[in-house]
């Protein structure tokens, strides 16, 4: 019997969690999913970081540590999900000037984490807690872009207008990017086209823009080469990347792409089996940029097919979640946060099987590292708070709508009853008046003369 009912309570709170769920439960479910999945290749991949920080190749603090990331990423999304999603309009232009701070703090002086060599860290006082700063302002501009694109205008769009109020910050986000993460910064300038392009800027426009940053990044690369020692850069990594991705020549390939090769090619179609992976001990980034390479070799094809499969599944559900929105800067928000972590999720995938050079992308919700969870998961907290205006509105009409018809069957039913009544007393007076039967004598008439 206690069993019984702390069955029931336990069931009760189950579905008061569920019930506190907004908005979209496919978005919700699939990041789950993905979650989920997550745990298994981050403890497997760690053991290489476990061997050579406390050479005891215990992972177990690494599977706990990203237990807790994911576990704050999750309550984020709770969290941000409740907040009504046009707050973040105005958010952003106040968050632009901040993140652009942070960006240049970083770039002169940001730390080096687990191996990577260029400095996209920066260390929060007291705390302790390290965050990439672009994973922030890629989030910001993304809303920055899309609360531009979608005010109403007095006037008629001009290039000179939006190269003021619209390019310019984008320009200088990226430029402040751009030295330490080449990567970042190409897939966050493809994201704005991409989103501008949705949002119905012209397309003469476009073209002009893309224009304009081919040449600064072009400037960028010869004033890099001809003075290496005037600012932090990362040009020659870029180059060697290049140099190595497009050669033709035997053992060229850049080391990592080179284990990442042997790790999928070892996999097959059903793959080695959970922890039973090769390559982990010798990727340096196992656990991060390359654990698609890790799970292709641990569950085979089938696995990698798998996981991408979950996002383009994500990435359909974003399309519908946009097409409901009732709302342009919702419809943005949503293809401006959505898009970018499918599209970072293909990019890593593509660098494991050496379709792209080396990015230094992570797989999102998989690969391990807090800010990059944790930012993930702000963008979909947003997004499912599209979402969930959506559904609140579509509650509200439906509410309406009951409203609406119990009012009119109740107005009905008094109708029904009124005319009721009004039949009977109509049938009684009639009866009364014309009945057949007289009780008076006839002779009263006679007698009383």
């Amino acid at each position: 019997m206690i069993r019984a009912r702390a069955g029931s309570k336990n069931e009760i709170k189950m579905k008061q969690l569920l019930y506190n769920l907004k908005g979209d439960k496919v978005i919700w479910s699939f990041v789950a999913l993905l979650a989920l999945f997550s745990f298994m290749p981050v403890f497997s991949a760690s053991s290489n970081l476990a061997y050579l920080n406390h050479g005891t190749g215990n992972t177990i603090s690494y599977l706990l540590k990203h237990l807790a990331h994911i576990f704050i990423g999750f309550c984020m999304i709770y969290w941000v999900h409740k907040v009504p999603y046009h707050y973040f309009r105005g958010i952003s232009k106040i968050a632009l000037p901040i993140v652009w701070f942070l960006l240049l703090y970083t770039l002169l002086k940001g730390t080096i984490i687990d191996g990577a060599n260029a400095s996209r860290w920066i260390q929060v006082p007291f705390i302790g807690i390290s965050f990439q700063t672009s994973t922030v302002a890629s989030i910001v501009l993304m809303i920055f872009v899309a609360r531009y694109l979608s005010k109403k205008r007095e006037t008629p769009l001009t290039f000179k207008n939006s190269l003021w109020e619209l390019w310019i910050p984008v320009f200088i986000t990226i430029m402040l990017i751009l030295p330490a993460n080449f990567s970042t910064a190409a897939l966050m300038f493809s994201m704005v086209i991409m989103l501008v392009f949705v949002g119905q800027y012209p397309l003469k426009y476009i073209a002009t823009i893309v224009g304009a940053g081919i040449v600064a990044l072009s400037f960028f690369i010869l004033v890099a080469k001809a003075f290496p020692d005037a600012f932090p850069n990362r040009v020659d990594t870029w180059m060697s990347r290049i140099e190595n991705f497009t050669t033709d020549k035997p053992d060229e390939d850049d080391y990592q792409i080179e284990k990442a090769k042997i790790a999928i090619a070892t996999g097959g179609i059903y793959g080695l089996g959970p922890g039973k992976s090769v390559q982990k001990n010798f990727l340096p980034q196992s656990s991060s940029d390359f654990i698609y390479a890790i799970i292709v070799e641990e569950w085979g094809i089938i696995g990698g097919l798998g996981v991408m499969s979950l996002y383009l599944l994500l990435f359909f559900r974003f399309v519908i979640a946009a097409h409901k929105a009732n709302s342009l800067f919702g419809k943005l928000v949503v293809v401006g946060l959505g898009f970018p972590i499918v599209f970072q999720a293909l990019t890593n995938m593509a660098v494991a099987v050496e379709l792209f050079p080396v990015t230094g992308q992570t797989l999102p919700l998989i690969s391990s590292g807090g800010s990059s969870i944790w930012m993930t998961c702000i963008s979909l907290g947003i997004i499912i708070g599209v979402t969930k205006k959506e559904e609140e509105i579509a509650q509200e009409l439906s509410d309406k709508q009951q409203r609406e018809e119990a009012l009119q069957r109740m107005i009905d039913q008094q109708i029904k009853r009124e005319e009721e009544a009004e039949a009977a007393l109509l049938a009684g007076a009639t009866m009364e008046d014309y009945s057949i039967e007289d009780k008076t004598n006839p002779m009263a008439a006679v007698m009383g003369k």
